[in-house]
């Protein structure tokens, strides 16, 4: 028999209290994504889910060179904002992404 990642474990408890609608929007997926994720038939990045899981649900953070503390969820959402050059966080922050171990864009210098 084998166990649950925790990350899995933390997605079925947060359907069963709410639902996967409720959850995607969570973890920024849609419902379809949430319920073929749960059912083993996911065929994306299931890495990136994972990692939308372990910040939305499971709180975990990373040490952003630009932001410092940061919720893994929030970074995910940070690296696919799109360039803007007027922003100087905005361009802090995508050069800094580029070089980052905990990119997941598959965007690198």
């Amino acid at each position: 028999m084998t166990t649950e990642p925790a990350w899995l474990c933390a997605l079925r408890e947060a359907c069963d209290r709410t639902s996967q609608a409720a959850v995607g929007r969570q973890i920024g997926y849609s419902a379809t994504v949430v319920n073929q994720v749960l059912k083993g038939k996911y065929t994306g990045d299931l890495a990136r889910v994972e990692s939308a899981i372990n910040g939305a649900l499971l709180g975990v953070t990373l040490d952003c060179p630009v932001l410092g503390d940061l919720n893994l969820h929030k970074c995910l959402e940070i690296q696919m904002q799109p360039f803007a050059a007027t922003n100087p966080l905005r361009v802090k922050l995508f050069k800094a992404c580029k070089r980052c171990p905990h990119n997941r864009t598959g965007s690198e210098s």
